[in-house]
C-alpha cells in the first residue's frame, strides 16, 4: 500500500512537471515556417531537407539596447522570429539592458518560468506570491548570479548601480507572453472603467485618470 502511495504521488509530481513547460515535439526539430498560413498552436514546420544551420543561430545579442526611455531598460528579444528552429522547443531568450536605475517594471508571463543571469553590474529583482499572502521575495544579484520567476508570478527587476546593467533571461516556453502590470490595468483598450479602477485601488478619481493619460 505504502508504495502504491509513493509511486501514486511520483506519477502526480511527473504529470506536473510535464504540464510545467510546452509540449514535448514529436520529431528532432520543426522549424518555423514563417509564410504559412495555418493557424496553429505554435508554428508549421518547414520542410526538414531545407532546414540549414542558419535556422538555429542568431548574432546579436553582444549588441546593446537602446535604453533612452522612460523606464530606462530595453530588451533584446530572441524568440521564433530570430531563430526559426526554437519553433516547439519551449525555449524564449532576451537580453535586458538598463540605464543607471533603469526598470523592468512590474509584469508576468503567463506561459512560462523565468530564469535571469547578470552579465553586468548590480540588479534589484523581485517576485510577489500570490493571495493571501502576497510576499515580496527580493535580493541585489551582481555579475554571474542566477535569479528565478516562477510562472505567472509579478515581478521586476531594476538597476541599482551608477553604471549600465545587463542581463540574459530564458524562459520555459516558446511564447511565455508578457502581461505589463501598469498597461494591462491602466492602458486597456478601451479603458477599464475610471469608477471601478477607483473603487479597486481606493484613490481620488483624478490620480487613475492621470495614470490612464501617461500609460
Amino acid at each position: 500500500m505504502v508504495k502504491f502511495i509513493v509511486l501514486v504521488g511520483l506519477l502526480a509530481l511527473s504529470f506536473c512537471v510535464v504540464m510545467a513547460a510546452d509540449q514535448s515535439p514529436l520529431q528532432d526539430f520543426c522549424v518555423a515556417q514563417s509564410n504559412s498560413q495555418m493557424l496553429l498552436n505554435g508554428l508549421a514546420c518547414k520542410d526538414p531537407s531545407m532546414v540549414q544551420a542558419s535556422d538555429f543561430y542568431f548574432s546579436g545579442l553582444h549588441i546593446p539596447g537602446n535604453t533612452s526611455n522612460a523606464l530606462g531598460s530595453n530588451g533584446t528579444l530572441v524568440s521564433t522570429a530570430q531563430i526559426p528552429g526554437l519553433n516547439t522547443l519551449g525555449i524564449f531568450l532576451a537580453r535586458i539592458d538598463f540605464a543607471p536605475w533603469g526598470l523592468n517594471p512590474p509584469h508576468t508571463h503567463p506561459r512560462g518560468t523565468e530564469i535571469l543571469t547578470v552579465i553586468q553590474g548590480s540588479i534589484e529583482v523581485g517576485f510577489v506570491t500570490s493571495n493571501p499572502d502576497n510576499r515580496l521575495i527580493s535580493k541585489i544579484v551582481n555579475k554571474g548570479d542566477v535569479f528565478v520567476f516562477p510562472i505567472g508570478l509579478v515581478h521586476y527587476q531594476r538597476n541599482v548601480g551608477s553604471g549600465n546593467a545587463v542581463a540574459v533571461v530564458a524562459l520555459s516556453s516558446q511564447n511565455p507572453g508578457l502581461v505589463t502590470i501598469a498597461h494591462a490595468v491602466f492602458g486597456s483598450k478601451p479603458d477599464i472603467s475610471t469608477d471601478l479602477l477607483v473603487k479597486a485601488f481606493q484613490v481620488d478619481k483624478s490620480i487613475i485618470s492621470n495614470i490612464q493619460a501617461k500609460v
